[in-house]
């Protein structure tokens, strides 16, 4: 399939006018018509129905980094270091596997389930001076937990190629993406090369999708950009954001052409919370590509 070069700037719009501390994660449940994100240290994750715009939000023990939709109508959830399997009709809780757990400077931050059926999470350092001390994990529904990536101080950016074949993943304090060739039978990564270097300009990378045509979307977290590169690394577009800190795009809606995108207000002081006063609001763009559908998690 070609790569549409020339695609309008989409206009932005707000899915939630509500702020949040560190709106993360978005999710598309299609099952459901409806989007569901987290607020990482609010520790809770929300679900907005696009049917009716009915509102639930449920609540965890601690920080929520990730989460996944399963093959089972439950979530896989990664908290603080543990990672559960959550029912959000009973509220039942199941853990299944810690990650990085033994560092109490660590917590979980950006991930996704990937084509293999299993759930890839990143964690970060929490010190002000990020070192790379964080890594990348797979985890899988019998609870298994491997290390793939380490050296890393913020992980984030994960997205896979259509065919499920090219694995994305970003430190956005690197901040660069490289790129892995994916085995979408055995998640084996192997042949890692970097895919793109950036700087404040164009933001450091943040989380990030993919479309149809194998573009990569990424949110530049420190430029209020929502950049859109092709499959070769060429900057197609970069759409300003009303807001400062965009966090995570995500596909959605009927036809898998709208962007839902989460932003934060982390850190921010008074009078910068007062100059952008739809910071860390849920944002929504139309959009003439699809999507990539994120996968589920296969529970055991």
């Amino acid at each position: 399939m070609s790569v549409t070069k020339q695609m309008q700037i989409p206009t932005v719009d707000f899915a939630v006018r509500e702020r949040f501390v560190l709106g993360e994660c978005p999710n598309w449940d299609a099952d459901n018509n409806r989007l569901l994100w987290a607020d990482i240290l609010d520790q809770k994750i929300h679900a907005l129905s696009l049917v009716d715009g009915a509102r639930q939000s449920w609540s965890f023990d601690s920080e929520v980094g990730c989460f996944g939709l399963t093959d089972k109508g439950r979530w896989v959830v990664a908290l603080k270091s543990d990672v559960i399997l959550f029912d959000p009709q009973t509220g039942a809780r199941e853990k299944i596997a810690s990650v990085d757990g033994c560092n109490p400077m660590s917590r979980t931050n950006d991930g996704k389930i990937g084509p293999d059926g299993a759930f890839w999470i990143g964690t970060m350092d929490q010190n002000a001076e990020k070192q790379p001390v964080a890594g990348l994990y797979r985890v899988t529904g019998d609870g298994t937990v491997e290390h793939k990536v380490g050296g890393i101080k913020i992980s984030n950016g994960l997205a896979w190629s259509p065919d499920g074949r090219i694995m994305y993943h970003s430190d956005s304090r690197g901040p660069w993406v490289n790129r892995w060739q994916f085995n979408p039978q055995t998640g084996d990564i192997s042949k890692c090369a970097r895919f793109l270097d950036l700087d404040d300009t164009l933001g450091r990378p943040d989380g990030a999708a993919t479309d149809v045509e194998g573009c990569y979307w990424s949110a530049g977290v420190s430029a209020g950009n929502l950049n859109r590169f092709a499959p070769d690394g060429t900057l197609l577009m970069s759409i300003p954001l009303p807001v400062p800190s965009p966090t995570m795009p995500c596909f959605g809606g009927p036809d898998m052409k709208t962007i839902f995108l989460t932003s934060l207000t982390e850190n921010y002081d008074q009078q910068k919370r007062d100059a952008y006063p739809q910071a860390g609001m849920v944002l929504s763009l139309r959009v003439d590509v699809a999507g990539v559908p994120v996968n589920k998690f296969r529970e055991a």
